[in-house]
This record gives C-alpha cells, structure tokens and sequence, in this order.
C-alpha cells in the first residue's frame, strides 16, 4: 500500500491548524480532487482516517501510504505530515477523528507501522459485513461525541451533521470507546503485512540486531562486524535500502525503546535515557522532544502512545 507522496496536493494555507490534545472530534468529508492539507509541523493529537470511497493519499515524515476503501490509516503526533486526494482520483471519503490514542492500541497496531509514526492498515477481501460494523461505529461515534450527559446518547447522529467535538468526559470516553471497536476490528482482520522483497538478509540481520537491544553501544563498525561486511560497505547498503542510515535506524529504535519504558515503567527519565543508550540526558530530551513533540516527562503523564 506504500507509494511514493511526490505530487501529494497542499492546503491553501500551509500549517492548516489541528485540535489541540485532549479533545476528540471526529467527521466524515467527501472531498474533490485537490483537497489537500500539510502540516509542517504535524500535530498534536493523532489523527485516525478510514476511507469509504475513492481515494486518499497520506505522508508522514518519510513514510508515504495510499488509501482506498476499509484502509485504516493512522498518523502519530509530533511528525510533519499531509494528506488529500490522491491525484488522479476524482474524490476522497474518509471519516477522520483526532484525539489521544489509548496505549492499549499499541500491540494492534505495531505490526503495521510504516515509519515514522505512521500505521497502514490493509482490509482483508470480502469484508462488507465487517465494514459494515465499522461504519457503524463511526456513526456511534459522531453520536456519542455529541452527547451532553442529558438523557441517553442518540444510537446514530444524523447524517447532516459532519463534525462533533467530544467536550465533556463521558463523552470522550464514549467517542474513544468507539474508535476503540474501529482499531480492534480493522487491525483484527487485517491482511498480515509481508516482508519486505529485496532487503539484503545483512540488513535484516543489522536491523534485528538493534531492535533486540537499542540500547546496546552499536556503532556502524560493530554491526558491520556483526554481519561481515566492511564498515563502508554495509553503512551504503543499508542506506540505500532503507532509506535511511544505520545511526538514523538506531537514533529511532532507542526512541521508540524509550517511549515504550516512559509508558510501562516508573523509571526516572535519567534512567530511561540510559537504558536506552542516551549518554546525555540532555541530548534525550533534545532528540526525544524533536521526535514526540514533547519533553519525555510531559510525555509520560499524558499516556501518549508510541509512534513508530
């Protein structure tokens, strides 16, 4: 599902802005060919959007997806992103909602990160009774958003309304409570992501041996050793392979290693940047800061969950 986003169309307005955290607004749009929005800066919620028809085009940081019809995909905070209608396409349906993930979310989604905090999720074949359900809970969702505490939530909103913003926490646990459904079912039933073709079995070896242990002291010497290549040889070939270069791979798995203990542990943040191979304290919170959009302590006490 991956493409290349050259040619991805732009907002009007670049920076179109986001809802901040803590809130959830969810909304359906049909939008025309040359919709498009980018943020330079991403946002600060994650963003969820799960298309009913035609087509979408989606790009965070260097990762790039398409999205047609019963694609879930996801984008995490703190990550220059865009998206909009693919071009060729006459359209784009999606229903969008920003909030903050619950961390939960995390073990269904990992196996279909694609970088950089993005999640691509592919529908499995045959799945109108699947899709189905999903659609209506999206419904449910809009719904519950809207509910004031006054009486029961109507089961469905109407179909003119396009946005609601969850205000009160009842109503964003509901709202959640929803998208929750929407993650377990798409994620559930999805086709299981395939391996990479064409990667050099070196660098799969290199790759599996930062993610056993990030916080390992791996330098490009090391793992070349590791994988009998000279220094030169395998920095080039992994670069040329994944896009990126050993010490950027190694930079982002101790990252998403530290978000993991902010997340799970009560480690104190000194010793969440050591277990993760940060010398510097003050380096982590740099590099941690630039990746998350957040200092790791802010981090931890709003339950984020990591990007990818």
């Amino acid at each position: 599902m991956s493409v290349n986003a050259d040619g991805l169309p732009e907002a009007a307005t670049p920076g179109d802005p986001a809802p901040p955290p803590g809130l959830v607004v969810v909304g359906r749009f049909d939008q025309p060919s040359g919709y498009g929005v980018h943020r330079p800066r991403g946002a600060d919620s994650w963003l969820f959007t799960w298309t009913t028809g035609g087509r979408g085009r989606l790009r965070q940081g260097d990762a790039e997806t398409r999205a047609g019809a019963g694609d879930l995909v996801v984008l995490g905070p703190g990550v220059p992103h865009g998206y909009g209608v693919e071009p060729g396409a006459r359209h784009w349906e999606f229903w969008w909602v920003h909030c903050t993930a619950r961390p939960s979310w995390r073990a269904w989604l990992e196996p279909h990160a694609t970088g950089d905090g993005m999640y691509a999720v592919t529908p499995c074949p045959d799945g109108d009774d699947l899709y189905g359900r999903i659609e209506a809970a999206f419904r449910r969702m809009l719904a519950d958003a809207r509910w004031t505490g006054t009486g029961a939530p109507t089961a469905t909103a109407p179909t003119d309304h396009r946005i609601a913003v969850a205000h009160s926490t009842a109503a964003r646990e509901l709202a959640l409570c929803a998208l929750e459904e929407v993650v377990l079912l798409t994620a559930g039933a999805a086709r299981t992501p395939q391996p990479r073709s064409g990667v050099d079995s070196r660098v799969r070896r290199a790759e599996a041996l930062v993610a056993a242990d990030p916080g390992a002291p791996h330098t490009v010497h090391s793992l070349a050793a590791a994988v009998s290549l000279s220094p030169s040889r395998f920095a080039h070939l992994f670069t040329e392979q994944l896009g990126k270069s050993p010490m950027r791979a190694l930079r982002e798995a101790r990252l998403h290693h530290a978000a993991r203990l902010l997340e799970g542990t009560d480690l104190s943040v000194e010793r969440v940047a050591a277990a993760s191979g940060f010398a510097s304290p003050f380096h982590f919170n740099r590099v941690f800061r630039e990746r998350y959009g957040m200092p790791p302590g802010a981090y931890r006490a709003g339950g984020s969950m990591v990007g990818g």
